[in-house]
């Protein structure tokens, strides 16, 4: 493994930070002083910068799972019930990005960076997130137009999403919503707030990323690209990180 990589896995700098440290002589390797780029080293080596040593993390990773119904989403469970992380086949410590309600499907993205995990569900991001709800009962227009401008909710929270009318059929509708700020069980909260009671819910994506394709309960490892995008849009400092 190159050194800058090595520095950059220890989460000590992105790779070009990482360059800039060895050049500036503040990096030995077995003792030994390295200014030159490009040097390899391995896992016997003993890396230290500025005299303390490091050690790479983990390789980052994402899982993206097509969530079934009635598995939480949750590391573990104490009263032993299913949870998401049981169903990737890694013993890496795991964490949920986000989380769906244990009767919701869809899309979510499984994680052993933390960190990451963080940044996506924070509000300040804007991270979108799409659904398709079935309710029982119909949104007019004005409510479609009250909640893309926002309402405020049981707790003086304050959500907004846009709407699209799917289907109907019969005494129950479809609709698809887009939200961005993640807030905990806001569909289901939106839909209480017009008394119209959710039947089903499904995320249809998570970061532009849609578990569809996958069959319920199965998961695939996000590509590279997958991964340098979701790094982008958590924070620009992750850049450099992945690649």
């Amino acid at each position: 493994m190159r050194l800058n990589k090595y520095l950059a896995r220890s989460g000590v700098a992105a790779r070009r930070k990482a360059d800039e440290l060895i050049a500036s002589g503040r990096v030995r390797v077995n003792d030994q002083l390295v200014t030159a780029l490009g040097v390899e080293v391995g896992e016997d080596d003993l890396v230290e910068v500025d005299g303390r040593p490091v050690e790479p993390q983990p390789e980052q990773v994402v899982y993206l799972l097509h969530k079934p119904a009635g598995v939480l989403s949750s590391v573990t469970d104490p009263q032993g019930r299913g949870t998401v992380v049981e169903l990737i086949r890694d013993h890496q410590r795991l964490f949920p990005i986000g989380r769906l309600d244990r009767d919701t499907t869809g899309a979510l993205l499984i994680t052993n960076d933390g960190e990451l995990a963080n940044l996506l569900t924070h509000p300040r991001y804007g991270v979108e997130k799409r659904y398709l709800a079935e309710v029982k009962g119909r949104l007019n227009s004005r409510a479609i137009a009250r909640l893309v401008a926002g309402i405020v909710i049981a707790g003086g929270i304050k959500v907004r999403a846009q709407v699209q009318e799917m289907a109907r059929h019969g005494q129950r509708t479809s609709y698809r919503l887009t939200l961005t700020e993640g807030k905990n069980r806001e569909i289901k909260r939106i839909f209480r707030y017009y008394g119209l009671p959710l039947v089903r819910l499904h995320r249809t994506s998570f970061a532009g990323l849609s578990a569809d394709d996958l069959p319920p309960g199965k998961y695939r490892r996000l590509r590279q690209v997958e991964m340098n995008n979701l790094y982008r849009l958590a924070a620009p400092q992750y850049d450099s990180q992945t690649t």
